[in-house]
């Protein structure tokens, strides 16, 4: 919850007690879940790799054991991101995307429906081995698989590759798709919202900084936006900046990093990816209100 409320500087006291804790608590659950949260600041705090230490210790912890693995490819991807590595990225996470997701082309069927709540989805054998006939699958194992879609859809759109990027977002989607209420046991905040603030991010990665300026001013007015995480709005906010920024429009960047810091003043304030961004927005001569604030707050100016 603290890392949700991006509550950063709290949790940079407290990691090495949670992992000291977690270690000795002989759980590889609760280690699991230790490593991602600590490879996820490390990654905020710019020290990508770090965050892909801590979260290749956490694939270790989770061993053969298929979900947990898959939660920490999500940290795994996540770091190599930041640190330039996309193609490895991308490996990591549809490889273990594959393994907890139906093939793709199941998706789509009439026979899988739409999965509420707790329900779990029957799956049906495939050529992987991964389930057998009458199996079944907790809808929260799909969310994690969407996510790792997710990340390997950014890490694809690194690497230049738009087309698998869009493939794999659309993928994502589908998966999304058939899951509703479902309790987020794995934190991934993971449901059509995120694939659409996907788009919007994919959208300026390739270039597209109008239609992705476009897709953020709708989005964000939807319910589901405002009951995502404050870390996950606020991270994303940043991202929205960068876009306007695309497009010549100060104002709007401006704005979204404003938002972003009434969200989730960590974010802005403790990134050095945000700090990026406000420097770009503050050389605006006059500088658009609120960032000269923003600015002195992370040291930019006096």
């Amino acid at each position: 919850m603290s890392y949700q409320h991006a509550h950063y500087a709290q949790l940079v006291r407290v990691l090495p007690g949670l992992l000291d804790a977690a270690q000795g608590a002989q759980s590889a659950e609760l280690l699991v879940h230790a490593y991602r949260i600590t490879s996820s600041v490390l990654v905020k705090l710019g020290e990508a790799d770090l965050g892909w230490l801590a979260a290749d210790r956490a694939m270790a912890v989770a061993g053969d054991a298929r979900v947990l693995a898959a939660t920490a490819a999500v940290s795994v991807g996540q770091a190599l991101r930041a640190s330039g590595r996309d193609r490895l990225a991308l490996a990591a996470t549809l490889t273990a995307a594959n393994r907890v997701l139906p093939p793709p082309t199941r998706l789509g069927d009439h026979e899988v429906g739409e999965l509420r709540g707790d329900q779990t989805v029957r799956q049906p054998h495939d050529h992987r081995g991964e389930g057998a006939p009458g199996s079944r699958r907790p809808v929260g194992e799909w969310a994690v698989g969407g996510t790792l879609l997710l990340q390997a859809a950014l890490a694809a759109a690194g690497c230049g590759d738009g087309c698998r990027a869009e493939e794999l977002t659309d993928r994502a989607a589908g998966v999304a798709a058939q899951i509703r209420g479902y309790d987020d046991t794995h934190r991934t905040s993971f449901g059509p919202i995120a694939v659409d603030l996907a788009r919007v991010v994919l959208a300026a990665q390739r270039g597209d900084a109008v239609e992705a300026v476009r897709r953020h001013a709708t989005v964000i007015r939807r319910e589901a936006w405002r009951r995502l995480p404050a870390e996950y709005r606020g991270a994303y906010l940043v991202d929205a900046a960068r876009a306007y920024l695309q497009v010549g429009d100060l104002r709007g960047a401006a704005r979204a990093l404003v938002d972003a810091d009434s969200v989730a003043p960590a974010e802005v304030r403790c990134r050095p990816l945000a700090r990026t961004v406000i420097a770009e927005v503050a050389r605006g001569h006059p500088a658009p209100a609120g960032v000269a604030r923003l600015a002195t707050l992370v040291g930019l100016t006096r």
